[in-house]
């Protein structure tokens, strides 16, 4: 049997139409589960009245359209055994609000008509072809791009199961390419030379720029040459801790098209971490700012740099080069530390060399970056991708999960310092001939209506962020988002945690004026690119659910035990099978890759994730199994329970840990921040706890409320749950560094809330 997504994906639903059973396709031995649903009108809402019109106007007076499937094609009766997806309400783009009564939100016509994929149909085609056939669907694909020499007769070589040998991971091994080659030279010959290929907005507004594809392979020319100058070669390291300034994606693209792998650091870590990083995988430069400015607070990056090379020092060999990007902005040349011989300012030698280059040609499985990401022993983990199979699967998602035009303005929110940057900021979109935004400041500088000022000024089409970002906004406010226009957006996208429902209403309805898919996608540094998304134009849409699997990812819930658990159920996320886009190792750890991704659950890619998937098939991330909270043998994300609280309207972020408890094994400590200007109280505290007894049921109360003015982020927007943690434990001695997050203060603020 064909693994396809689980028995009962469903295509839409409205009204509480009957779902009809199971079809097994009779030119396959496969089944193939699709769901057709009966729209009995008659049951969609016992208020419901028909006008004159053969719409449907509910208690409340709103329209609702008579044929809420009507963008999916009638298809063949199943047999018995689906069983029934009981009063399901719906609504579809532009037509009516995304209200918490409402479980679906289905793509409208239009936007299905003129989407890449446009039905449930299609997608269940591409879906079966890519699990069937995963070495015809992938090469089709691949050639596509550009290959100086095609792979050779395997297109995937691999063993997922440790209990067969050493993990191994290849796609299109023998295939000689250059991704920087596809992103730029690839799309000037194919026309493309004048479109602008990266905006760039500067933390104060007026301060902008751009390039256009000709532009940027130019600048990425100059410094390859200059990289090659100094003594980079194919397989050496790069050490990129840069803001988010073109000069950034221009640096990696420059690696890439010589051959050098890159390892950029998000502009916030501290110099310890940054140490760390260098030590390991020893680069043969560092490319670096002076300062930047993020809102009103300058953040001297050549300081940190400085600290974290005479750290570094100690295990040697040592820097010899740092080049310094010179951020007039932010601090002046003659205020920045300089070390003689070793710095040298990056405006005085790059413009200084040509403006072509030579292509390094690289084999598939040659390595493209290091990226390092958290580690449970405090290690930095050197997550691996290579040059090949990433390109292909990056281009692809990006592709197909925005629903990409190429008339679209694209916005990612994103740091370069994180997979995100570099896989959708950077890579996909410009394998795909986009138009990117790059922007440097904060989204809430000078106020909380910037995004949407700049959404307006370049037009953005797609907009993808966090939901962190999503909740910060929805405090400051409606009248920040509705003063702007926001009419060219057309896709919304999400990233980085699971999104709670109420989040995910707010962003639909308020700054996607209700047309607005949401592409909440699933992925990992380690994926490389999104394993479970919504793909727009096809998939009706559950809010906060991350939907359906992507083309040739095989995922899969497993029991303690590791045995797969089919339909309904709730357990740890796992995917079998590899996919062109996953990671090949941990730099210089191979044996923490297969301990830390692979032993768990042997014959399984183990993502460290916990997942619900309903009884319609579709997927919902609980965080991290790490963050999974077992009170009193009930197992509870901390999502789940982060979720209801900040569904109440009091509540603005809502971030959960678990702490010991004597009783139940483990209690639930709740930091929550509530809307501006709602004062602190007792009968609120209890109207919460309530509120998630209500949603999730009594066992999932919480034990402790801690206000909390504010919680401990990254400027990425990450919450530090570490410290939450240490925290709610009282363990103040153990907090660790705190130099990364965006606001240090807020620890302190904490800490001193914890009596009250």
């Amino acid at each position: 049997m064909i693994p396809v997504p689980y028995n009962s994906i469903v295509c839409a639903a409205a009204g509480g139409g009957a779902r009809e059973p199971l079809f097994r396709n009779p030119s396959s031995s496969a089944s193939v589960y699709l769901l057709q649903f009966n729209c009995n009108r008659r049951r969609i809402n016992t208020n419901n009245r028909r006008n004159n019109n053969n719409n449907f106007m509910d208690s409340n007076n709103n329209m609702r359209t008579e044929s809420y499937l009507r963008h999916v094609d009638s298809r063949k009766l199943m047999p018995n055994g689906a069983g029934h997806i009981p009063h399901l309400k719906a609504v579809i783009l532009g037509e009516a609000l995304a209200s918490e009564e409402d479980d679906l939100v289905l793509p409208s016509k239009e936007f299905s008509d003129q989407a890449n994929v446009h039905s449930p149909e299609q997608y269940m085609e591409m879906y079966k072809r890519s699990i069937e056939d995963p070495d015809g669907f992938w090469s089709e694909i691949a050639s596509q791009f550009y290959w100086k020499q095609k792979w050779g007769e395997k297109v995937c070589d691999e063993n997922f199961d440790v209990r067969d040998g050493k993990i191994k991971i290849e796609w299109f091994k023998g295939g000689i390419t250059n991704v920087c080659y596809n992103c730029l030279d690839r799309n000037i010959e194919a026309g493309l030379g004048d479109k602008v290929a990266l905006y760039w907005e500067g933390n104060e507004p007026g301060l902008d720029g751009s390039l256009t594809y000709s532009q940027l392979l130019n600048q990425v020319c100059q410094v390859a040459n200059y990289l090659k100058d100094i003594g980079v070669k194919k397989g050496d390291a790069v050490i990129v801790y840069l803001p988010m300034i073109n000069e950034l994606p221009i640096t990696m693209l420059a690696c890439a098209r010589i051959g050098a792998v890159h390892s950029v650091v998000f502009a916030g870590f501290s110099a310890e971490s940054l140490a760390q990083r260098i030590t390991d995988c020893k680069p043969k430069a560092v490319i670096t700012c002076n300062a930047v400015r993020r809102g009103t607070k300058p953040i001297l990056l050549k300081d940190i740099v400085d600290a974290a090379i005479n750290d570094s020092a100690k295990d040697p060999p040592s820097l010899d080069v740092c080049l310094v990007y010179d951020n007039p902005v932010a601090l002046k040349r003659e205020d920045t530390k300089w070390t003689q011989g070793r710095d040298i300012w990056w405006q005085d030698v790059i413009p200084k060399y040509p403006s072509t280059c030579p292509v390094e040609w690289v084999d598939a499985e040659d390595p493209l970056f290091l990226l390092y990401t958290s580690g449970s022993t405090g290690k930095p983990k050197g997550v691996l991708h290579t040059a090949g199979g990433y390109m292909v699967y990056t281009a692809t998602t990006f592709k197909y999960a925005f629903d990409y035009k190429p008339s679209d303005i694209y916005w990612c929110t994103a740091d370069c310092g994180w997979i995100t940057g570099h896989s959708y900021v950077t890579y996909g979109p410009l394998l795909n001939g986009a138009t990117v935004l790059v922007y440097e400041g904060a989204p809430n500088y000078p106020d909380a209506g910037r995004c949407w000022d700049i959404v307006d000024k370049y037009k953005v089409s797609i907009f993808y962020t966090a939901p962190t970002l999503v909740r910060s906004l929805m405090r400051d406010g409606e009248a920040y988002v509705t003063r702007y226009s926001r009419k060219s957006l057309r896709v919304l996208g999400s990233v980085g945690e699971p999104i709670n429902p109420s989040a995910w209403r707010w962003f639909y309805n308020v700054v996607g004026d209700s047309r607005c898919p949401i592409s909440d996608t699933w992925w990992q540094t380690e994926t490389g690119g999104f394993m479970i998304t919504p793909l727009p134009g096809a998939w009706a849409q559950k809010p906060g659910s991350a939907t359906f699997p992507f083309f040739g990812i095989q995922p899969v819930i497993v029991d303690e035990k590791g045995v797969e658990i089919d339909g309904e159920c709730s357990g740890y996320l796992c995917i079998k099978k590899s996919w062109p886009g996953a990671f090949r190792t941990l730099y210089g750890d191979h044996e923490r890759y297969e301990t830390t991704y692979f032993k768990p659950f042997a014959g399984y890619y183990f993502s460290g994730d916990g997942c619900r998937r309903d009884k319609d098939g579709y997927h919902w991330l609980t965080g991290r199994v790490d963050d999974v909270i077992n009170v009193s043998g009930h197992r509870i994300g901390t999502a789940e329970v982060e979720s209801a609280l900040v569904s109440h309207p009091q509540c603005a972020e809502a971030a959960v840990v678990g702490v010991e408890h004597e009783v139940k094994g483990q209690g639930i400590y709740a930091f929550v921040t509530l809307v501006d200007s709602v004062p602190y109280s007792e009968d609120l505290r209890k109207d919460l706890i309530l509120t998630v007894r209500k949603q999730i049921g009594a066992f999932a109360a919480p034990d402790k409320i801690h206000w909390a003015p504010g919680l401990p982020k990254t400027r990425s927007g990450k919450i530090m749950r570490r410290i939450l943690r240490k925290i709610a434990s009282r363990q103040l001695d153990e907090l660790g560094d705190t130099s990364t997050l965006a606001d240090p203060n807020v620890v302190k603020q904490l800490i001193e809330f914890s009596d009250s």
